[in-house]
């Protein structure tokens, strides 16, 4: 998830903002720190009025503590679900997980799916990841690469393993792409490159991004629908600008990164940065809209930290220490909508759940 929300209803506000700690080396002239876990939230600031199509670049993530949510807590005994003889196997879906490769591999093995050398053992499982796999921590590019061996792991053993495109995504390549370019952000002079720094880029990242990995984000769908779950990287209603179908959701997004034009593939990334569409009054309305244009019953999504739901965040300054209590996914708006960004970059918890779940 990066900061910030897109121009639309008022639910959703058009930003590249700063949620987290900007990474040490944007300030520094030497050597360059890696981002370090745990804690990296910010206590929420004041909502501003902002003219349509105006980008800040400041933090603006609001923190919210409802009372019409669920957290669904997991039972460890049913983490292994037993393997289908036949027939397609359990389904599994992956929070954002931002760089924390260690963490990654944890709850991949806590759940069954990979093995103690950190193999595919789960057979003819399904594995979807939700998008954001680098930035804010120290190893993005071993998750893209972790991702990108298990996919062919899992086809190979007759399941598969396979992601979305998340604002992240988007962000990592505009920068590599478009480096200092100015965009048309609405609000002066913004850059791919400002805005990757500002929302945790990595410089090991940067370092180390090769040409396969651009070209494996850059193919990377929007949006799909798996045994009734549409799954999508945001909470926002963003994807209907895109498309009335899943197939040309993806196209599109596709053909946007193909003409390689920065403005366009800035709106995009812009676009993907909206959140908080599900909640509130109207929520689950909205949660309908993308259900009726792309089919489905329930939608699942990273992008929004569970934390802010709780309102449970640390402190960007250190005084806030208390580590964000997540347990497992998040169940709002009626029931229709399941947040799964576990806040791993706050000290939260980076979750891996079996759909569908049992409430």
């Amino acid at each position: 998830m990066t900061q910030g929300a897109g121009q639309g209803p008022e639910v959703e506000r058009t930003a590249t903002l700063r949620d987290f700690r900007v990474p040490a080396y944007v300030n520094e002239t030497g050597p360059y720190a890696h981002s370090t876990h745990p804690g990296n939230a910010v206590p929420p600031a004041e909502t501003l009025e902002h003219p349509e199509g105006y980008t800040p670049t400041q933090r603006d993530l609001p923190v919210i503590n409802r009372g019409d949510t669920l957290q669904v807590t997991v039972d460890p005994a049913a983490a292994q679900a037993p393997l289908p003889a036949n027939g397609p196997g359990p389904l599994f879906v992956v929070g954002d997980v931002h760089g924390y490769l260690d963490e990654l591999v944890a709850a991949l093995q806590e759940k069954g799916l990979i093995d103690a050398a950190g193999q595919w053992c789960a057979g003819t499982a399904r594995l979807w990841f939700l998008g954001d796999f680098t930035d804010r921590g120290p190893d993005g590019i071993g998750v893209i690469d972790l991702v990108m061996r298990l996919s062919a792991e899992a086809a190979a053993a007759g399941g598969y393993c396979k992601a979305l495109m998340g604002n992240h995504e988007l962000l990592l390549l505009g920068a590599k792409r478009f480096g200092d370019t100015p965009v048309n952000s609405g609000a002066g002079t913004a850059t791919f490159q400002a805005a990757w720094l500002l929302n945790g880029g990595q410089k090991s990242d940067m370092d180390r991004l090769q040409d396969h990995h651009l070209q494996w984000m850059a193919r990377l769908d929007a949006i799909e629908e798996v045994d009734g779950h549409l799954l999508v990287h945001s909470d926002t209603t963003a994807y209907l600008d895109y498309g009335d179908s899943i197939e040309a959701v993806n196209d599109t997004v596709r053909e946007t990164l193909t003409r390689n034009d920065a403005d366009e593939v800035w709106d995009l990334f812009r676009k993907f940065t909206k959140r908080f569409s599900f909640r509130d009054e109207g929520g689950a309305d909205a949660v309908r809209s993308l259900l009726d244009t792309y089919g489905g019953t329930r939608i699942v999504h990273g992008h929004s930290p569970i934390p802010y739901l709780l309102g449970e965040v640390g402190s960007e300054d250190g005084e806030d220490t208390a580590r964000p209590v997540v347990e497992g996914p998040h169940v709002y708006a009626g029931g229709l909508a399941i947040a799964m960004d576990g806040g791993v970059t706050m000290a939260g918890k980076l979750l891996v759940q079996q759909l569908p779940l049992t409430l």
